[in-house]
């Protein structure tokens, strides 16, 4: 699907569960503070609203917390995690920062394209994904990554980036995390301190 048809909803209000929690997000800040937590209730909307924001949320955003409503469009249009559009059911956020372009990201974005046979910025016909890239994602050391939805997926190669694409489309749910067998961001290599084998020192870490 290349460039989105779309109409925004003209009201936006939020529902008595994500009013709950608004008011939970609004509470964690001083009296007279409530624009502070804009940035959450914006999120809150956009996931009551099926993963994006229209104009009317951002609207309601800025009459509950007493802005003005241009205050909250500057948030929402400088902050890549609001979308301003629809997206698919899975929004597939490569990042393409230095660190992951370094360890492979163009093959990652290459992969998501062949898979879901859509390029950046476009959603698949069936509304089941989107592929977007990212400036960084907070995962350096486990680069290349992509994240989908609120999940992490890293260490990532053709193979695997295709293979959870797949995954997906069938329903399945995908181990998030590092996909090479690494245990979070312990050196790919394996320990190289506090080893037992006298090559990394002992493990009571005497000298």
């Amino acid at each position: 699907m290349s460039e989105a048809v779309f109409q925004q909803p003209e009201t936006f209000e939020f529902t008595p569960d994500s009013m709950t929690k608004v008011t939970a997000a609004i509470a964690k800040y001083p009296d007279g503070c409530a624009a502070s937590a804009v940035m959450p209730v914006l999120d809150i909307a956009q996931r009551q609203n099926e993963g994006w924001l229209p104009r009317a949320a951002m609207d309601k955003t800025a009459e509950i917390l007493g802005m003005p409503p241009i205050r909250v469009y500057e948030v929402a249009t400088f902050y890549t995690m609001y979308n301003l559009e629809p997206v698919g059911k899975h929004h597939v956020q490569v990042c393409t920062n230095a660190p992951c372009w370094l360890r492979g990201s163009d093959q990652i974005v290459e992969t998501c394209e062949r898979v879901l046979g859509v390029g950046v910025g476009e959603t698949t016909d069936d509304g089941m994904f989107s592929v977007s890239e990212c400036e960084c994602l907070g995962a350096c050391v486990n680069a290349p990554m992509v994240q989908i939805g609120d999940d992490y997926y890293e260490d990532l190669d053709e193979t695997t980036t295709e293979n959870i694409l797949l995954a997906l489309k069938m329903g399945q749910t995908p181990k998030t995390g590092p996909q090479n067998g690494r245990k979070g961001c312990e050196p790919a290599g394996g320990p190289t301190t506090l080893r037992s084998d006298g090559d990394g020192g002992s493990e009571s870490g005497a000298a």
